[in-house]
């Protein structure tokens, strides 16, 4: 059987995937998921930095003794898995999914993936708190408009504010994705509005993995 480590997106924590998590382990696998660094209660948001965050997932495999894992990201946690897996080199990861995923190259951040109007946004969000957390309107119309109104809200209401560094923080990467040595998985969900078409994640995100395999679905997907 085998690992599963599943990391969430910005401005969730990791029991946002424990439902995906449920049917793998009823299967026979293991499943982490984790919550990491400036999604904790108590963290201080403001002064996290996008570093914090995946040394934190670094610890978490290093804690956990986590070897051979498949380590999964959505959204923001893209760039949370490139980071642990080129700090934590061969054996601990088998391979990357990208889970409608943004993919950084060195030096590359959130903002400069996204597209105008939310480079816009996010640092009008964060303002003097340093913490990012999505209007409901956007979040009803861009991350989850195929749901009903009581499934919105409950989603908003399980939400905290992201470390607005962790999505202003260039990535310090020794690799770039296509260069690491171990698979690399994308998973391009055709009817996810969050971004825009003319900045979609497939393939203007997804090829930057290199040879890769990469599967289309048409789910939307609810979570960033």
């Amino acid at each position: 059987m085998g690992t599963y480590v599943l990391v969430h997106g910005a401005c969730h924590d990791g029991s946002h995937f424990e439902a995906c998590a449920a049917p793998i382990r009823a299967a026979g696998h293991t499943v982490h998921c984790p919550t990491l660094k400036g999604n904790r209660p108590g963290d201080d948001r403001k002064a996290v930095t996008l570093d914090d965050a995946i040394d934190s997932l670094v610890a978490f495999f290093e804690e956990n003794d986590i070897q051979d894992a498949v380590l999964v990201g959505h959204s923001w946690g893209g760039i949370a898995i490139t980071g642990a897996a080129d700090r934590l080199g061969p054996g601990r990861v088998r391979r990357l999914v990208y889970f409608s995923a943004l993919v950084p190259n060195n030096g590359e951040s959130l903002i400069d993936m996204c597209p105008p109007h939310y480079q816009a946004l996010f640092p009008q969000l964060a303002g003097e708190t340093g913490e990012v957390l999505f209007p409901y309107p956007i979040l009803r119309e861009a991350f989850i408009n195929d749901g009903t109104e009581e499934q919105a809200q409950s989603l908003f209401d399980s939400l905290n504010a992201q470390p607005f560094n962790t999505m202003n923080d260039r990535i310090r990467l020794s690799k770039n994705p296509a260069e690491l040595m171990i698979g690399k998985s994308f998973l391009h969900c055709t009817e996810d509005a969050s971004l825009p078409q003319s900045l979609p994640f497939h393939p203007r995100l997804s090829e930057k993995l290199g040879s890769t395999v990469w599967s289309a679905c048409p789910a939307v997907i609810r979570r960033m």
